[in-house]
């Protein structure tokens, strides 16, 4: 591999900015909801991608056809990657740790794998199975199940690590349909219908929020737009595009192994910005779900490669 990444640097590269641009965004993301409700912080972030993506769409309107028998299954994508993945991570990152959040969604090869065994009826391996149940129990660390057994949790952290844990899990439940999918349409397609989906689903309760509290705008500052353009530009778009350009110059083992980044660059952005603490118990929950993310996807080709930019 190293071999190939000095012959041919740039996809690896690309891979490498894609993954650096997720990893802050855990941090911006907990940033930019100290000025915006969540559902209206998603209305306006997928609402912009919307419009940002409209050009590439009418570029490629002759060759874009949606049967109607499939458009139940694309609007399931942008329900489970979109409206309920974000509504998820919002709630949670704000109640949570950028840190904890970072790591609790490595779990989401974990459950693709699972997944894969239980409902698609793929092969798994002896060791797949035991990286399953370590990464679940670093996920049972992380979320304070030791301080939940001693009795000095805290209600709030909890509830968002279990919210967090709730988004990586819409994103694999979607990631079902999208699997489907991708094996009729494009990518710019499925992602277009997906950001619409999530754009007319977070409509409503935006609404309601700015009903409830229409002042909320009047606060914003220059650090909440720069929040929102880099979720909606970087994060959604930019991110999304270097990964599915890099990959497709790789492929989907070597691409995957870069997810590790992010954490480390969560990590290191939440202690120096936000003053975030690591704690020992979160470190013995972080190796665990990394080495059984390693064990659970070895030697298996990782699914559900293409859906990640929607993550956040």
């Amino acid at each position: 591999m190293s071999s190939q990444i000095l012959s041919k640097p740039f996809p690896y590269i690309a891979l490498v900015v894609a993954h650096l641009i997720w990893g802050a965004t855990f941090v911006v993301a907990k940033i930019t909801l100290q000025e915006f409700p969540p559902s209206s912080l998603a209305f306006l972030r997928f609402s912009l991608a919307c419009l940002l993506l409209a050009p590439f769409v009418w570029a490629q309107r002759k060759k874009i056809s949606v049967k109607k028998e499939d458009l139940p299954k694309l609007l399931a994508i942008g329900i489970f990657i979109i409206t309920l993945n974000i509504a998820f991570f919002f709630e949670g990152i704000v109640r949570t740790t950028a840190i904890n959040a970072s790591v609790l969604t490595l779990i989401i090869p974990i459950s693709s794998v699972l997944l894969g065994w239980l409902y698609l009826k793929e092969k798994i391996y002896l060791i797949n199975l035991l990286g399953v149940l370590m990464g679940l129990a670093g996920a049972l660390v992380i979320i304070g199940l030791p301080q939940i057994i001693s009795g000095t949790y805290s209600s709030e952290t909890v509830l968002g690590n279990i919210l967090i844990i709730l988004a990586a899990l819409s994103f694999v439940g979607g990631a079902v349909f999208s699997e489907q999918m991708l094996k009729k349409y494009s990518t710019l397609t499925i992602t277009a219908i997906a950001f619409l989906t999530g754009a007319v689903t977070f409509f409503i309760p935006a609404a309601s929020e700015y009903i409830q509290n229409p002042s909320w705008s009047a606060n914003i500052t220059i650090l909440g737009i720069l929040g929102l353009l880099y979720m909606t530009m970087l994060s959604s778009i930019s991110a999304y595009f270097l990964f599915e350009w890099g990959l497709a110059r790789t492929n989907v083992i070597r691409a995957d192994l870069f997810q590790y980044i992010e954490p480390f660059v969560a990590a290191a952005l939440a202690v120096f910005i936000l003053a975030e603490r690591i704690s020992l118990s979160f470190m013995i929950g972080a190796s665990l779900i990394a080495m059984g993310v390693y064990l659970g996807t070895l030697a298996k080709e990782p699914h559900h490669k293409t859906r990640k930019a929607h993550r956040f």
